[in-house]
């Protein structure tokens, strides 16, 4: 059995151009890599309604025994290119230039789950299938998009075969710039809100007469942009931005029956998604008038605290790197906010200085560093 290459991996998934919800033969690949050592792949189609059809992968490998599962969670999915003549190179071709592979899924995340196949299949090998527990892959192909037919019902699936995980490392590029500065030991909530505050349209010159929303929206701005919290021991401060204020009035001497915006806060383990909800509106009251707000979260916060598993992961990085990894939560969201609810779970993968950006790219030597990351983490877990 031929040993499995990381970097050769990651340039065959990196050719396969699955921007979301396509999946053009990723899941395949990874498929095709990991039977070859051993690994039971359950390929997964959901489709909600309305929605395509998406491509998933669960994939174990047991040991000689019963005992815990270790879960590496990622997705083959990727985001549209841009414009193909702005990159260096063809973003789909994972050609290697000067020691770095470049490719759109690069650094977001295929070559961290080809480390992880890669330092499974090592895994496995030396220790010639003798080992207490199982090691699965739980892939998606829906994180970049709507993410609902991807992660969380593969989660749902495993509940009904009576399927546990016990910890779960999700390969998302975490460090900022170099490989080793940092590992998520939760994220911050995704709240965005949609609000339509109304008036009484009339004439310019006569504004006694009318009820200027702008006016009124202009104060709710203000309201909900002072600060919501200052942080709490894990996170940073909530942080409620503005991202567009429509009126759609053409006329200058026109009062405008309403007016329009969107906001997006990301808040920390203060809030949650229903207690944020009400301080909102509670501050939108103060202002007065009438409004409409309608609310979605697509993630509520979560923590990991500091533990075996984190434990694990800063011994194993600081031990190939000789770095010591902050354990944040900044950034966005992930599948993380899904599999929380079903163990413990962090982040850890490539640098993501380049993700979603032309040319993006990762260093080759950091892919075999990043799995030999995930190898010492197998051997620390299996022989606790």
């Amino acid at each position: 059995m031929s040993i499995l290459d990381p970097v050769e991996l990651a340039r065959d998934l990196i050719r396969r151009p699955s921007v979301t919800p396509k999946d053009e033969g990723a899941i395949g690949v990874l498929e095709a890599a990991l039977k070859p050592h051993g690994f039971v792949a359950h390929r997964l189609g959901f489709e909600a309604p309305g929605t395509t059809r998406i491509e998933n992968l669960y994939a174990k490998v047991a040991g000689d025994r019963p005992g815990k599962n270790l879960c590496f969670a990622g997705h083959t999915d990727v985001v549209p290119p841009g414009r193909v003549d702005a990159w260096k190179v063809d973003p789909f071709a994972a050609q290697v230039i000067d020691g770095e592979l470049y490719g759109r899924g690069a650094a977001d995340m295929k070559s961290a789950i080809a480390a992880f196949a890669a330092a499974a299949a090592r895994f496995v090998k030396k220790r010639d299938g003798k080992f207490a527990g199982a090691i699965s892959l739980l892939i998606t192909g829906d994180e970049e998009g709507p993410a609902v037919n991807g992660t969380k019902p593969v989660l749902n699936w495993l509940k009904e075969q009576g399927e546990k995980l016990d910890a779960c490392i999700v390969g998302e590029p975490t460090n900022p710039m170099k490989l080793g500065e940092m590992a998520k030991i939760g994220r911050r909530g995704s709240f965005t809100g949609r609000l339509t505050v109304h008036g009484i349209q009339g004439h310019t010159a006569y504004p006694h007469l009318a009820d200027n929303p702008i006016h009124r929206l202009g104060s709710m701005i203000a309201a909900l942009t002072e600060p919501l919290d200052h942080g709490s021991a894990h996170f940073p401060a909530t942080t409620l931005q503005f991202a567009t204020v429509d009126v759609g009035n053409p006329a200058n001497n026109v009062i405008p029956a309403e007016a329009k915006a969107v906001f997006n806060a990301r808040f920390n383990d203060h809030y949650t998604a229903a207690s944020l909800e009400a301080e909102i509106r509670r501050r939108l009251d103060e202002v007065g008038g009438h409004y409409d707000l309608t609310c979605e979260c697509s993630g509520e916060s979560f923590l990991t605290p500091p533990g075996p598993l984190s434990d694990l992961l800063v011994a194993a990085v600081k031990a190939e790197t000789g770095l010591m990894p902050e354990l944040s939560t900044t950034g966005g969201t992930s599948d993380a906010r899904f599999i929380k609810d079903f163990c413990p779970v962090i982040e850890f993968g490539l640098a993501g200085s380049t993700m979603h950006k032309v040319d993006e790219r990762v260093p080759v030597a950091d892919i075999e560093a990043l799995s030999r990351i995930y190898e010492r983490v197998l051997d620390s877990y299996f022989d606790a």
